[in-house]
């Protein structure tokens, strides 16, 4: 009898598993109806989401981020530059993402994926947008030596909402950046002093101790996928490859809209319907904080 049910159980599920591949949209409709997603989700739910601070020892400040199975690394390096003769006291910073092919099946070896250049130029633009960074803190001497600060994101896996976890491994890996103890030479020029030789006489330290960058107006963002009558928040990869239609709010903390990006899609966005993803996203910007909060917390502690 045991055996019978096993077997019945199993050929139910490679029905349910045959239906979901050749039906995909019909199988996920089956759920939307009863306010749920195939991973037991709400519609209006995000995934668990998780921050680990000081992922990449070998970086002046690094984050991994990952939510649901979507993960995150990122990663920045500071290098001493001469700054511009137009904006002769601020550093610069220069943001990339990348998607290499063990991320997901759909990037070739060889080959750049599409989104990475878009993601990078959404990465920056959201963040000189939000206004979460003083451009004028990275500067060491005046028309003379300033910061460039190089943040790279590498997608470890690609599950869906991918710029929302890349914006949140951006702003964890500033959270945790420590601007490096500089000196000058006998020649006057800015150089970065060894960890091992801070402190030591001899050497006229620009700044005495490794420093924070000061952070303001952080912003967070979530994806909401739009289908029919029902708004998806952050959405799977599968998820995302069956509805063409995507909007992306972008809030500081005050829950004032620093961007809104949608793509494209057959759907129009009905004002309400992107009333109701701003509403979505001021939950999230709460939950995203007090675990960005609680990430900060704990790399104190240690």
């Amino acid at each position: 009898m045991g055996s019978s049910d096993a077997s019945g159980d199993l050929s139910a599920h490679m029905e349910v598993d045959a239906f979901r591949r050749l039906f995909p949209l019909q199988f996920y409709e089956k759920h939307f109806v009863q306010s749920i997603r195939p991973d037991a989700r709400p519609l209006n739910s995000a995934r668990d989401t998780t921050i680990a601070l000081g992922a990449v020892a070998s970086a002046n400040g690094s984050a991994l981020v990952k939510i649901g199975c979507t993960t995150m690394l990122a990663a920045i390096k500071m290098e001493v530059m001469t700054p511009s003769i137009e904006l002769p006291d601020e550093g610069k910073l220069t943001i990339e993402f990348h998607m290499p092919p063990i991320c997901s099946p759909i990037v070739r070896p060889g080959r750049p994926a599409e989104a990475a250049p878009v993601i990078s130029k959404q990465l920056s633009d959201t963040i000189s947008s939000a206004g979460m960074i003083n451009l004028k803190e990275l500067c060491l001497v005046g028309g003379k030596a300033a910061w460039m600060a190089y943040l790279d994101i590498c997608c470890l896996d690609a599950d869906g909402a991918l710029f929302d976890a890349a914006l949140l491994a951006a702003v964890a890996a500033l959270s945790h950046l420590q601007i490096p103890v500089v000196s000058l030479n006998e020649e006057g020029r800015v150089f970065i002093v060894p960890e091992e030789e801070e402190g030591k006489a001899g050497k006229e330290p620009v700044n005495k101790e490794k420093r924070k960058l000061t952070l303001s107006s952080i912003p967070f963002s979530l994806t909401c996928i739009l289908h029919k009558n029902y708004i998806l928040a952050d959405p799977t990869a599968e998820e995302e490859s069956i509805v063409d239609t995507s909007v992306t709010v972008v809030l500081n903390p005050s829950g004032q809209l620093v961007s809104l990006y949608k793509p494209g899609g057959p759907i129009l966005a009905y004002t309400s319907a992107i009333q109701d993803c701003i509403a979505l996203t001021r939950q999230r910007v709460k939950e995203l904080q007090q675990i960005l909060t609680e990430a900060i917390s704990d790399m104190e502690v240690d």
